[in-house]
């Protein structure tokens, strides 16, 4: 978390956009991501000076050409606001969207040949450029932190349809999953790649020294991470999100994961999605066919997303999915088609109920976390239920921070699950045998398993309680009585 001085310029940032009358979040998230591209771009090629003249030769394959030394942050941020602008527009963004995507590997680049400069004036785009010019983007670590405060700005602002992941519930799925360099990782709704960041960091904390391995390193940075998401805008930020997170060059695309087959299939062995789940429904004609069978024909994209799932992974796969409670009771064919899929044909293995406020003020949707393996032969024996009340933030809209947040109880508790065995229904976390599941229709809501203990009220007697009103009754009286007497001699 970014707090003092870097927090103030990343917040002078938003608001000179705003007030310079940028005030679609998105928009200004995207006008910050495209500067800060620019300069990475020649904080690089100054490394690479720094690094040739060093050894007395050339630069290999220099980003900048002569031609387009104006391109370079480091020339164009001394103009003055008139001529920086004209620069901008007539120089350096055609140049980053046209003549530079076609020879750069990253994923950023890639993405960039459709960008808008939307930069509403000069006054703004200089300060701007001074603010971002006054950051620290060698650190990857605080710029990874910073951005991932600017996309937390950009979900503050109410977007329809739109709401991120809450960066803690990210963390906890995470913790739980306990992601390793051999992983190959993938969200095919990954917005702004959220999950895959926070993998990117677990990995970067728990295996430092793998990370020093040329070979760990290169696949770290090009191969492990996948993503997909159907707005260019979001795979874009996705792209700066994990560039700033140490990954260069994911395997990052636009496309809609339902209908196309692009991200493949058995090949990944982790999956962490909050995928989309607005009840819509779609044109069965437009699904890819491998989801319909699994899904018996579900039409509604939170029921597909988890089909997709199990086709994504490998066997050994373990995916870690948030989900609309509807998906663990619903009664519909397709409802019931899929628990039975995860129960009987891969490995079920954890339902956490979260509580309804965690994704306020933008929705007020109850949701669980799936936990499971990908087998394809079953395996499921004792499914593990927590019931989650207290993720450390107030459950109204102002979302404040608060005491005795119960997630590191679940993540201590699911990487021990052997010990859940002696705990009860009446527990806030207990197991519940397969064959108990099956019977209850593969319903997978807690409520079905939990027990609750209830309070025996006992009541005094209405003759009693009758008793007590009449005495009260006198008692008013007689009070009445001496305010009477007292108010007649005061008269006299």
């Amino acid at each position: 978390m970014i707090a003092g001085e870097l927090k103030s310029r990343v917040d002078a940032i938003w608001d000179t956009l705003w007030a310079g009358g940028l005030a679609n979040p998105i928009g200004a998230v995207s006008q910050i991501t495209y500067l800060l591209f620019i300069k990475l771009l020649d904080d690089e090629e100054i490394s690479k000076e720094a690094n040739a003249n060093t050894f007395g030769v050339e630069v290999v394959d220099p980003t900048f050409d002569q031609e387009h030394q104006n391109c370079r942050w480091s020339v164009f941020k001394t103009y003055g606001p008139e001529e920086m602008f004209n620069n901008m527009t007539v120089h350096v963004f055609p140049f980053i969207k046209e003549g530079l995507h076609a020879g750069k590997t990253t994923a950023f680049a890639r993405y960039m040949k459709d960008a808008i400069f939307q930069i509403p004036s000069p006054k703004v785009l200089e300060r701007c450029v001074q603010l971002i010019d006054s950051l620290d983007l060698e650190n990857k670590d605080l710029m990874g932190d910073m951005y991932e405060y600017l996309l937390q700005r950009m979900a503050a602002q109410k977007i329809a349809g739109s709401f991120r992941t809450p960066t803690h519930i990210i963390d906890m799925m995470v913790a739980l999953a306990k992601p390793t360099p051999e992983d190959k990782i993938c969200d095919p709704a990954m917005g702004t790649a959220g999950f895959l960041a926070s993998c990117a960091m677990y990995i970067r904390k728990h295996y430092a020294d793998e990370l020093m391995k040329t070979g760990v390193r290169k696949y770290y940075q090009t191969e492990m991470f996948t993503g997909s998401d159907i707005s260019e805008t979001m795979v874009q930020i996705a792209a700066m999100n994990l560039m700033l997170h140490g990954v260069d060059d994911p395997n990052l695309m636009l496309q809609d994961s339902l209908a196309e087959e692009g991200i493949g299939r058995n090949k990944f062995s982790l999956v962490m999605a909050n995928p989309p789940f607005a009840g819509g429904i779609l044109d069965i004609d437009a699904i890819c066919k491998d989801l319909v069978t699994v899904s018996a024909r579900a039409k509604k994209t939170e029921l597909l997303f988890i089909a997709l799932f199990t086709r994504l992974l490998k066997v050994g796969g373990r995916c870690l999915s948030i989900v609309p409670d509807g998906v663990l009771f619903g009664s519909s064919t397709s409802h019931v088609a899929i628990r039975k899929h995860l129960v009987e044909d891969q490995m079920l293995q954890a339902v956490i109920s979260m509580p309804s406020g965690v994704f306020q003020p933008y929705a007020g949707v109850k949701t669980s976390i799936l936990i499971f393996t990908k087998t394809d032969r079953g395996g499921t024996g004792k499914v593990w239920f927590y019931n989650m009340k207290n993720d450390g933030f107030s459950l109204d809209a102002k979302r404040s921070p608060v005491e005795g947040s119960d997630i590191p109880d679940v993540i201590a508790r699911f990487h021990n699950l052997a010990a859940e065995e002696s705990r009860t229904r009446k527990d806030q976390s207990f197991l519940v045998p397969i064959q108990e599941i099956r019977d209850n229709g593969y319903d997978l809501s807690m409520n079905k398993y939990i027990e609750t203990e209830r309070e025996t009220k006992v009541y005094r007697p209405t003759s009693e309680i009758m008793d007590e009103l009449k005495r009260l009754q006198a008692e008013a009286g007689e009070m009445l009585s001496e305010l009477e007497e007292m108010l007649k001699k005061d008269d006299e």
